[in-house]
């Protein structure tokens, strides 16, 4: 079983992902760590939470990260995620408390665990990954792999950007974040629009 710490800001995308994973016997999700992206951070870290209780998964951890991007107000994709974030889909307010740490700390803890063995799988902008590198400078280095949701790199008609022409959501929300994460010195498994708007995939 692979170890992982989620980093996501659910999002009817990552709330399905999330749910493959935790049906998943490959994947041990250690704990998942929120960002705002689709959603506030209030919200997203109430999706998680919503998700895990409705797969009775209540002993995985949430833990609140970011509320905004590095250097600017965020941006959220409300317009298409619905209201709640979820597609507003019925399911209750969670009754799951938030882990009480920092996501950028729980991060490290996890890695520090568990040297070598912790894949970051990161599916929402930067930002709580670069401020954990910055804070921790060894972790880039102890981490099993980053795995990423981002950027639009031109390898196939579908990769471009679906902020801008070039702009990929999640890198375009927070570029200062993943600036530093690619500069990180981290092994990188990046998945883009060149993959993910595939529709033959």
């Amino acid at each position: 079983m692979r170890k992982v710490v989620w980093d996501m800001d659910p999002g009817v995308d990552d709330a399905l992902a999330l749910i493959l994973a935790l049906k998943s016997p490959e994947v041990q999700v250690l704990g998942i760590i929120t960002v705002a992206g689709n959603a506030p951070v209030e919200s997203t870290s109430a999706n998680a939470r919503r998700v895990l209780e409705y797969l009775n998964e209540g002993g995985i951890p949430v833990v609140m990260g970011a509320a905004s991007p590095s250097n600017h107000p965020l941006e959220d994709a409300l317009s298409y995620h619905g209201s709640d974030g979820l597609g507003d889909c019925g399911l209750p307010s969670p009754k799951l408390k938030l882990y009480p740490a920092k996501a950028w700390d729980f991060l490290a803890q996890s890695v520090l665990d568990a040297p070598g063995e912790v894949t970051l799988v990161a599916t929402g902008p930067l930002t709580n990954v670069a401020c954990a590198f910055e804070l921790h400078p060894e972790l880039a280095g102890l981490l099993a792999g980053l795995v990423l949701m981002g950027g639009a790199y031109g390898l196939t008609p579908y990769g471009k950007g679906n902020c801008t022409p070039f702009a990929e959501f999640n890198i375009w929300q927070d570029p200062e974040a993943a600036h530093i994460v690619f500069n990180s010195g981290v092994d990188i498994f990046a998945v883009g629009l060149d993959v993910s708007m595939d529709p033959a995939a």
